[in-house]
């Protein structure tokens, strides 16, 4: 128990600390727009470059955690999200800038998944989803942490400043070097391998190796495209939006913030005590179509009460089964890809689903809310669509191809 305890807290940790990396642009880009002079579509390619470093170092990072081990790796990506973070504070222009975000964003993208891995390898699979949930939970904890920085730092040191913060974890990346041990999991699959350095294992094209496991491995890349371009739909639109529709202050719709995030914290510690009862199809099935329901309802609310208790709900569902998606692409491949799968299928999500703010605010430049909203509403029933037809299948189909490997 004392190992499963500590996987969950180094992954606690790793992705609160990419939560308020990834959130210290996002409250000191007004200040990083005006200290070089660019306009905000400039500004927004940021946030673009940093979900497309996500998505290499998913994909670089879980392949060596695959093929080297999960600790090990794990501290690295720590390291250089922590470095990139810290020249944030340091470029002389945007380029710079660019440049160290997409380093940052190569950490990031790396750490998830590893630390899903971690966490799927150390708790048994009746407790997997709880085990998610709780770790899923460290990016709003992250989120937190950067705004009580910003507003602590930003007035008095400026934006520079709070770059320079991101080099702490590197004093957590070697805290968690010393006191983790590697998976036994994946240390027993090195045990069985006669020749491992003959295995193929942890290859990006082990995710597409035959037709089953190529329609698995699109099918949950999209699943969490919608996930992410849900979340970001949400939270990037709808102060505005409700600024406009309700006539809410600004102030007010800081407390709509706040109340959604609560509701999101509480969804995902809920469906993770689901999941592990019901499954993971009835647990996504329920929290799918409820997401869908509320959106579209959601841009019917009128009064303050009607709008604060409806952020709540739609944060609880929209949100809460962000905490599975973790055990959920974990549960599909063996432990020789399993980081490799994780990074690089929820990495994805981040970086298509991170366009979704574009799309949105067209709609709502040419449109409303309720076109908006039922925008969201049909991708979560496309992604309860897909869900359905989930099979189990590929991590045999993988598993035999190792076997074949060896002999």
């Amino acid at each position: 128990m004392d190992y499963q305890r500590k996987t969950v807290v180094a992954s606690v940790a790793g992705l609160t600390l990419e939560g308020m990396d990834i959130m210290f642009i996002s409250f000191a880009m007004s200040m990083i727009v005006a200290h070089f002079h660019i306009d905000l579509a400039t500004g927004g390619l940021i946030s673009s470059i940093t979900n497309l470093g996500m998505l290499a170092g998913g994909v670089i990072f879980g392949v060596l955690a695959d093929k080297f081990g999960r600790v090990r790796i794990f501290t690295y990506t720590i390291i250089l999200f922590a470095i990139g973070t810290a020249l944030t504070g340091l470029a002389q222009n945007i380029e710079q800038v660019y440049i160290f975000r997409f380093i940052a964003g190569l950490g990031a993208g790396g750490e998830y998944g590893i630390g899903m891995a971690l966490v799927a390898e150390a708790w048994p699979k009746n407790k997997q989803g709880r085990a998610s949930s709780y770790v899923s939970v460290g990016a709003q904890y992250g989120v937190i942490l950067a705004a009580l920085l910003s507003a602590i730092i930003l007035p008095t040191l400026g934006w520079r400043a709070l770059f320079f913060v991101g080099v702490l974890p590197v004093i957590f990346a070697f805290i968690v070097r010393k006191n983790l041990d590697e998976s036994p999991e994946w240390l027993e699959t090195q045990k069985k391998k006669k020749s491992p350095e003959k295995v193929e294992k942890g290859k990006l094209t082990q995710l597409f190796e035959t037709p089953r496991a190529t329609i698995t491995t699109i099918s949950l890349a999209i699943m969490a495209t919608v996930q992410i371009a849900g979340y970001n739909g949400l939270m990037i639109w709808l102060p505005s939006m409700l600024q406009k529709s309700q006539g809410l202050s600004v102030s007010s719709s800081a407390l709509w913030t706040i109340s959604t995030a609560v509701g999101m914290i509480v969804g995902m510690l809920t469906f993770g005590q689901i999941m592990d009862r019901l499954g993971a199809k009835r647990a996504f099935g329920i929290f799918l179509l409820a997401s869908a329901s509320a959106v579209f309802f959601y841009s019917f609310a009128q009064g303050s009460v009607g709008v604060l208790v409806g952020g709540a709900i739609v944060g609880f569902f929209s949100n809460g089964m962000f905490a599975g998606y973790g055990a959920l692409i974990s549960s599909f491949y063996p432990v020789e890809v399993r980081s490799t799968a994780t990074n690089t299928i929820f990495n994805f999500g981040r970086a298509v689903g991170g366009l979704s703010p574009i799309l949105v605010g067209y709609i709502l430049q040419n449109y409303d809310m309720k076109v908006a909203m039922a925008y969201l509403a049909v991708l979560y029933v496309l992604s309860f669509t897909i869900m359905l037809n989930l099979k189990k299948s590929p991590s045999k189909v993988v598993e035999n191809y190792i076997e074949r490997s060896v002999s």
